[in-house]
């Protein structure tokens, strides 16, 4: 089992913090940034093999990740056309380092302690969501039926439910993901979501549905999506 952390974006909706640094080195509490994070409940949930995709300041991070301390054995794979592509590339470029079971998550994703433990020790593959949050306008959500993940985007409204790119996925259902990927990149189509293949072959895997209701699982693209992200872990923290 491997992780998969997708860090070849710009971040460019947080203004100065990331002209400074790359998004996931951003502080979220006084003692983790959404990487250090993400890497310490990584470890805590067993993985020790990370593959960590880069685009600006990948220098940055990489030193950035030794510095942690953490017992990870890291791969770092650089996106060199992080400005004219989307995350879709960023895997097809980490191909060959990423063929085991997986862990994938964005990298500006910050999770509840325990939720990656929680996927690793159910069988298959599965895909964060939830159900009693309300249908974000413009992130992604999933189509589920039967308890399967069908589709994913931000254009389904319709038997959806929010979703959050957080997957564990088993090397068979990987597989035929990654393959989609990489015919959509060597036909040139490296500017979609990496989901745009999954929704062709998700009727060959049995990605399922995996519920966390309330608990914290989200995305950090803006400072506003900071602030409350903060404010939540501070909770978490005092409770």
């Amino acid at each position: 089992m491997k992780a998969l952390i997708l860090n070849s974006g710009v971040g460019s909706r947080m203004g100065a913090i990331t002209a400074a640094h790359p998004k996931c080195m951003t502080p979220i509490t006084e003692t983790d940034t959404i990487l250090s994070r993400q890497l310490r409940l990584i470890k805590q949930s067993g993985i020790r093999e990370v593959v960590i995709t880069t685009g600006p300041s990948a220098g940055m991070l990489m030193s950035y990740c030794e510095s942690l301390g953490f017992d990870l054995n890291y791969e770092f794979i650089h996106n060199p056309l992080f400005l004219q592509t989307n995350y879709i590339y960023s895997i097809y470029l980490a191909r060959h380092e990423a063929e085991d079971d997986l862990l994938l998550m964005h990298g500006d994703l910050v999770f509840e302690a325990g939720l990656p433990g929680e996927m690793l020790s159910r069988n298959g593959s599965s895909m964060v969501i939830s159900t009693a949050l309300p249908l974000p306008e413009k992130d992604f959500k999933a189509v589920v039926a039967d308890g399967l993940i069908k589709k994913v985007g931000i254009e389904y409204f319709e038997q959806a439910y929010a979703a959050q790119p957080l997957y564990k996925l088993t090397r068979r259902d990987w597989g035929i993901w990654l393959a989609k990927i990489c015919e959509y990149c060597r036909r040139g189509e490296r500017g979609c979501y990496a989901e745009n293949a999954l929704n062709e072959v998700s009727g060959q895997c049995g990605i399922y549905s995996f519920d966390v209701g309330m608990r914290l699982c989200r995305e950090i693209d803006t400072t506003d999506d900071l602030k409350e992200v903060r404010e939540l872990l501070k909770e978490t923290e005092e409770g």
